[in-house]
């Protein structure tokens, strides 16, 4: 592994620990703030429960022990119907299909829970995306005095296998309609909202209504950390090449003052979406996190306030539909609305490479094989044999450095001084003319090792986001979408957590061997602090810093890694078997004095070196 290799993968090390501290932070931060926000409310009750208990003791005994005379009711609402509707007793009406189970409730005409029958909840419990009484979706609008449509009692018009009609009436005249169906077959909800003979009923002048959505998300899978970084708000303008997206694990909010087609609450593998056709005009959206010990585990609370055209008149329908289900890529993309754009599988480069190389490689080995671990091993040695031409140059040339460790002490020896800086040019000169005439590049292997980077990105991005491997077992592992704890510490410990995921411990000591492994025959001069610094780095600074990133991500993750670091050792050792060392010390004392050819680019380094020494010159004669 050479300087440019080692610094790439500090770099990215770097970003990905500064995320999660980052990310930790926020946690902790928002924690605190929720047990503050708990804290008052639970004195604010307090104290009204002692102003109750003070007035009913000053009051004489005549007074407390007479009875309560019921009070009179007293009208809300101008109309006599919304009046009836508001006291009626709600209704749960059910739709179910083969992979969805939605109930409504007749207060509000609206969603009251759903529950996704195909998946389980990491307890092995139903799944819910929301559970009774934890979502609200309401329509508010000016007709004569402001209402909303969730204060309201509706009546069932119409009842079938898949379709619910509940009307809202008006003593002047005309209803609110809403009208859903469950598609068979499918995770969609169509919902169509009418208003009929609503034109004596609703002003000329109002135009628009507003629609609410909110839905409180439960916790589904293991790792509360793991869930929260996957989990987040998007929301679809129409013709854009993606969604905007805002949390993704922390507390967020968006004003939108232009027309937008759907958003999406999204937990880390299933979603509620809402789009609206003849799209939204307008829109507040926001996402709030709940602490990891919330009494309820509950995950986030997502709230999407809208505005809406009126049809013209207050007569008409408007069309709306809901998908209640997973984020399983070809699912989402076969409704032809990028919903599959919601699944976070990198920019532009990373997320082509996975959409058109991992993700088909993965549901090809998943027609014949049902083992996923053995799908990953799989596509791991795929993926090195097809990177093994670009990776070979990186591996050869660290092969042949390695035989030329005899050398290059012989230089290290001849120029000893690090301090001297004529001294050390003459030795860099020196070493690159002994790679020149060796016909070892020490550039040759950077440039396929960063194309490799995309691949390790792509990976990164895809295991913790591919709801194939949720809850799908492997050896040891109960889980291959969330870490696999061997040691749970009851209590979170910084920087690892509250466990010791095996296959990130392995990979980081596999990652440990590997560097060990190249770094081993690497000429380093005993009194250069930069190589003792960097062979630090590479061998235990790095995968110490990789076992604390992996530690709380996908099983699947860190065994891909281990998978891709043995078989790197393995064709380091073969190709450093296939380098005949003594050869390549012969070739080269056989040149020794013999001029040779020189690149463009090592000319150009001499030429930049010969100007620095005659500038060194004329300054120590200046002196």
């Amino acid at each position: 592994m050479d300087k440019n290799s080692i610094i790439g993968f500090i770099l990215i090390a770097a970003i990905f620990i500064g995320f999660s501290m980052y990310q930790s932070g926020q946690m902790r931060k928002q924690a605190e703030l929720q047990a503050q926000l708990d804290s008052v409310a639970r004195a604010e009750s307090l104290a009204l429960e002692l102003a109750e208990a003070e007035r009913l003791a000053s009051l004489p005994d005549s007074l407390k022990n007479a009875p309560v005379a019921p009070a009179e009711p007293r009208s809300i609402y101008k109309d006599s119907s919304l009046e009836a509707a508001s006291h009626a007793e709600a209704q749960i009406v059910a739709l179910e299909n083969d992979k969805l189970r939605v109930e409504f409730t007749t207060k509000g005409a609206q969603p009251w829970t759903v529950q996704v029958k195909d998946y389980k909840n990491y307890d092995s419990t139903d799944l819910y995306l929301f559970k009774p009484g934890a979502a609200e979706y309401s329509v508010s609008l000016y007709s004569g005095e402001y209402i909303r449509t969730k204060d309201f009692s509706f009546e069932v018009a119409e009842r079938t296998d898949s379709t619910v009609v509940m009307r809202l009436p008006f003593a002047g005249g005309g209803y609110i309609e809403q009208k859903y169906t469950l598609r068979a077959g499918s995770y969609c909800v169509d919902n169509l909202l009418s208003f009929v003979g609503m034109q004596g009923v609703i002003p000329r002048n109002v135009s628009s209504f507003d629609l609410d959505f909110d839905v409180t998300m439960p916790r589904m899978e293991k790792g509360y950390k793991n869930e929260s970084q996957y989990s987040k708000l998007d929301y679809y303008f129409e013709g854009d090449r993606k969604p905007v997206e805002i949390g993704r694990g922390r507390n967020a909010s968006r004003r939108v003052d232009s027309k937008l087609s759907w958003f999406a609450f999204q937990q880390q593998f299933f979603s509620a979406i809402l789009r609206a056709p003849q799209q939204f005009a307008s829109g507040e959206l926001s996402v709030s996190f709940l602490p990891e010990n919330d009494p309820e585990r509950n995950l986030m609370t997502c709230s999407a306030k809208m505005r809406a055209d009126l049809p013209a008149g207050g007569q008409g329908s408007i069309p709306f539909e809901f998908y209640f289900g997973p984020n399983h890529y070809k699912t989402l993309k076969d409704l032809d609305q990028k919903y599959e754009k919601i699944i976070p599988l990198g920019g532009w480069l990373v997320g082509w490479f996975t959409k058109y190389a991992i993700i088909p490689m993965f549901n090809f080995f998943h027609r014949f094989i049902s083992s996923f671990g053995l799908i990953i091993l799989l596509m791991t040695l795929v993926i090195k044999l097809v990177v093994f031409p670009l990776t070979y140059k990186s591996y050869a040339s660290s092969a042949k450095m390695s035989a030329l460790k005899p050398e290059l002490d012989k230089i290290n020896a001849k120029y000893p001084h690090a301090d001297n800086q004529q001294e050390m040019m003459k030795k860099q000169q020196a070493t690159m003319d002994l790679y020149k005439r060796a016909g070892v590049s020490p550039m040759g292997g950077c440039l396929p090792t960063l194309l490799t980077f995309p691949i390790l990105w792509a990976m990164f991005r895809f295991f913790p986001a591919s709801i194939e491997l949720r809850q799908q077992p492997f050896l040891w592992c109960h889980d291959l979408s969330a870490y696999d704890s061997i040691v749970d510490f009851g209590t979170r410990v910084p920087l690892i957590g509250d466990h010791i995921s095996l296959f990130a411990l392995l990979m980081a000591v596999t990652m440990w061997g590997y560097s060990k492994m190249t770094m081993a025959n690497q000429p380093a001069a005993a009194n250069d602090p930069n190589a003792a610094s960097m062979r630090f780095m590479s061998v235990w600074m790095m995968p110490i810093m990789m076992f604390f990133i992996c530690n709380s991500l996908s099983a699947a993750l860190s065994y891909y890694y281990l998978l891709s670091q043995l078989i790197s050792i393995v064709q380091t050792w073969a190709i450093r078997k296939s380098i005949n060392k003594d050869e390549i010390l012969a070739k080269v004392r056989a040149s020794a004095g013999k001029p040779v050819q020189k690149s463009k680019w090592q000319q150009r380094l001499e030429e930049a070196q010969r100007l620095q020494e005659q500038q060194m010159r004329q300054q120590q004669k200046r002196k």
